[in-house]
């Protein structure tokens, strides 16, 4: 067996498990790669169970299963298990739809922790427009009462975006109903396929500063109740994020073949090699070149090197960069003293006053093998 080197880097909290990219949903804000991985290429049980387990021993503590559709795989309790198996706490990342109360409860005897379901809109109107799936709506609904039947923790995964951000105070009306001890309300972030709907889905300011209003208001409404997370709009900020606390440093994603990410849209930058989990140890990849190509700062070009900001974001979101500009190494073009930031501004202003484009909806029958 060959020698795995010790961990250079502090070990990673979290582990984001693509089990499949088929699903039953076309979500024009699908951020899953514009290449999909095929039925017949996705990792069996057995290799992920293997992979679960070198995650525990290099310190990983929450895992979330997502996809696609999750539930589209039917040996998905035994994969849980699996994870229960490892000392893992599992969520289980879904559209609902496959889930059936038997599942569930299959999943449930094999451990599973918590359920982040994923709403597309209040209405069945809005909401299956969205997915492009008739009666997807009716059918989330039968599923969040059988998670709140057997118990599961619940948390509502709440989309945002041009066509239903003036819904978000019943969306969290919805989520309260619901019994959701939290939501997240996350405005489309344009990577992967949501690029190709960027300008059908792009809020405008003004919606973003109500929605900012709204999320203050309803953090007092609900306090002690249910916890409410808001991720906006990356160009409408002035400064940056910390794109995954920052590059290679929280977490890892494992694409449906095998794949590892530093992050979910990280395959976009050109030069970097991304390993597999199926041909190499966790704790190599972890430290490995890709994982360690924008770790820290040192990388950092100007202004962000000399930046005050530069231990607080790390100079943002390398794959955001690359999908704006080009160039990964850039300045995140969101940054405000960003020689960008001018080129985002008049992106912006054109995408939000013209009428929104015909959504592209994903064809996914391609991938079903």
């Amino acid at each position: 067996m060959r020698d795995v080197p010790a961990p250079t880097a502090p070990p990673p909290l979290a582990m984001l498990a693509e089990l499949t990219h088929r699903c039953p949903l076309s979500c024009p804000y699908c951020s899953n790669p514009l290449e999909l991985t095929a039925r017949q290429a996705e990792m069996s049980a057995e290799d992920w169970a293997r992979i679960f387990r070198e995650a525990a021993a290099l310190g990983v503590l929450q895992l979330h299963l997502s996809g696609g559709e999750p539930a589209s795989r039917p040996d998905l309790a035994e994969i849980v298990r699996s994870a229960r198996e490892a000392g893992l706490y599992t969520n289980l990342i879904t559209s609902g739809i496959g889930l059936t109360p038997r599942r569930l409860e299959e999943l449930d005897a094999a451990g599973l922790d918590h359920v982040q379901l994923s709403v597309q809109g209040v209405t069945p109107e809005i909401a299956d427009r969205m997915g492009g799936y008739q009666g997807g709506f009716a059918r989330k609904m039968q599923t969040a009462v059988e998670i709140a039947r057997i118990g599961f923790p619940l948390t509502i995964n709440a989309v945002m975006h041009r066509h239903n951000l003036d819904d978000l105070p019943a969306t969290l009306a919805l989520a309260a109903d619901l019994g959701a001890r939290r939501i997240e309300v996350a405005c489309v972030q344009f990577q992967g396929w949501a690029l190709k709907n960027r300008a059908a889905l792009q809020p405008s300011r003004a919606q973003v500063e109500a929605a900012k209003r709204t999320v203050a208001e309803a953090r007092r409404i609900y306090a002690g109740r249910m916890a409410i997370d808001f991720v906006p709009p990356d160009y409408f900020a002035d400064f940056p994020k910390a794109c995954m606390n920052g590059w290679g440093s929280t977490g890892l994603n494992i694409a449906p073949d095998g794949k590892v990410l530093p992050c979910h849209a990280a395959e976009i930058i050109p030069g970097l090699v991304f390993q597999n989990a199926r041909e190499t140890p966790l704790a190599e990849i972890w430290n490995g070149p890709a994982f360690s190509a924008f770790r820290g700062t040192d990388w950092l070009p100007e202004p962000c090197q000399s930046c005050e900001r530069r231990d607080i974001d790390y100079g943002g979101c390398r794959c955001q960069a690359m999908a704006l500009i080009g160039d990964a190494k850039a300045t995140d073009p969101i940054y405000r003293r960003s020689p960008f930031r001018g080129e985002v501004d008049r992106m912006i202003a054109a995408e939000t006053t013209a009428a929104p484009p015909p959504f592209v909806y994903r064809k996914l029958a391609r991938i079903a093998g």
